[in-house]
């Protein structure tokens, strides 16, 4: 997959941008608050995604402006495809998004369509962060190769949110316990589903994750994942998410009823389980170092843009926002090597903060406008 085209206008400070993105490599340096972030934003707003920066609509416009539009060409292995994502400040609840000329009635609709590995320095804590960052991590890959989950996610946290309401009310005596059955029934069979997909997903993400760590640790250290789950003992090789596992999942709830009304939230389920790792037998999370922790965020980002490559049989395009300064040289050559192939974006302060190996352009952004500098980087 391949971004070849580019053009974006208002949309926070950035302004007048038009691209043609190199295939392969393409470097935006600029100084803090100059565009950088935004531009990448720009793209993964394209995908259908929310923005990773929690961005609300009203904020896409630039302050002084009234619009923001962005225009989109890819390539996939089957055809070129052009996105169009306007909004209106006047209008802020109806944006106009087109794919193909067709107007689609929601952002999510673009779905499926860009396929995007975005990579922020927030991530680099992915490993040792909430469970909830986990959680959104599986969530969203898994979203990428099957487009049916996303909306079972959405569907199962609406129901979450209507049980935990009706926990408090029962609590204060406005209700009865007999009136969780419709939403636990509810909530067991999509949480089921969900649990198995999670798991799957897990046991071909811990497989790709121990190579790559390996490869990064050059063979000292070995790192497993597995996906935790608050309801089930054991999902391997289980299907039954309608039957037999709904049905577990049912009684789960029900054991633990009493204790959810008395806390007024629901203590058991997808909500509540976490994507775990060990290193060198003993648990990530507790005991690993800050090196190790940024090397297992490192193989488990790298490896969802392989598993999304091999279930898709087109590597998706790489967005890695201000990361490589993070990273030492070992590091960096290690991220450079593993991406060779895929259409990439970095952006960075300097490039005295980046090694790289790989011809591709080198993009100036000052002041929300950007400029090729050179279409082929020194190697180093």
């Amino acid at each position: 997959m391949k971004i070849t085209g580019f053009s974006c206008g208002g949309f926070k400070n950035l302004k007048d941008i038009s691209m043609t993105p190199n295939e392969r490599l393409n470097i935006l340096i600029g100084e803090n608050a100059q565009g950088k972030t935004n531009l990448i934003e720009a793209i993964w707003i394209c995908t259908g995604v929310k923005s990773f920066r929690s961005t609300k609509d009203k904020d896409m416009i630039d302050l002084k402006g009234e619009r923001a539009d962005i225009t989109l060409t890819f390539e996939d292995n089957a055809r070129t495809q052009t996105i169009k994502y306007s909004v209106m400040r006047q209008d802020i609840k109806n944006k106009l998004i087109t794919l193909n000329g067709v107007k689609l009635p929601l952002p999510s609709r673009l779905f499926g369509n860009l396929r995007c590995v975005v990579f922020t320095p927030e991530d680099l804590s992915l490993s040792k962060g909430s469970p909830d960052n986990r959680r959104q991590f599986l969530d969203l890959s898994i979203s990428q190769i099957k487009g049916r989950y996303a909306s079972v996610v959405q569907r199962y946290n609406n129901i979450l949110e209507q049980r935990n309401t009706l926990l408090k009310t029962i609590a204060f005596g406005r209700a009865q316990a007999d009136d969780l059955d419709v939403w636990d029934i509810q909530l067991a069979k999509l949480g089921s589903y969900i649990s198995m997909m999670r798991y799957n997903y897990s046991k071909k993400l811990g497989q790709v994750c121990a190579g790559l760590f390996d490869d990064i640790s050059k063979g000292r250290e070995n790192l497993s994942l597995y996906y935790q789950s608050t309801v089930f003992n054991e999902l391997e090789e289980r299907t039954d998410y309608s039957g037999g596992l709904a049905d577990e999942y049912l009684q789960r709830l029900s054991v633990s009823r009493n204790e959810d009304i008395r806390l007024g939230f629901t203590t058991k389920g997808v909500h509540r389980d976490d994507l775990c790792g060990i290193i060198n037998g003993v648990p990530l999370r507790e005991f690993a170092s800050q090196g190790q922790h940024r090397s297992a965020a490192l193989v488990m980002k790298l490896s969802q843009a392989y598993i999304l490559t091999e279930e898709t049989d087109d590597p998706p395009v790489i967005l890695l926002d201000d990361v490589m300064s993070e990273l030492d040289r070992s590091r960096q050559e290690f991220v450079i090597n593993k991406i060779r192939g895929m259409q990439v974006f970095i952006t960075c302060c300097d490039m005295n903060e980046l090694i790289s190996s790989a011809d591709g352009a080198i993009y100036n952004i000052e002041n929300g406008r950007v400029g090729l500098r050179d279409a082929s980087p020194p190697r180093k």
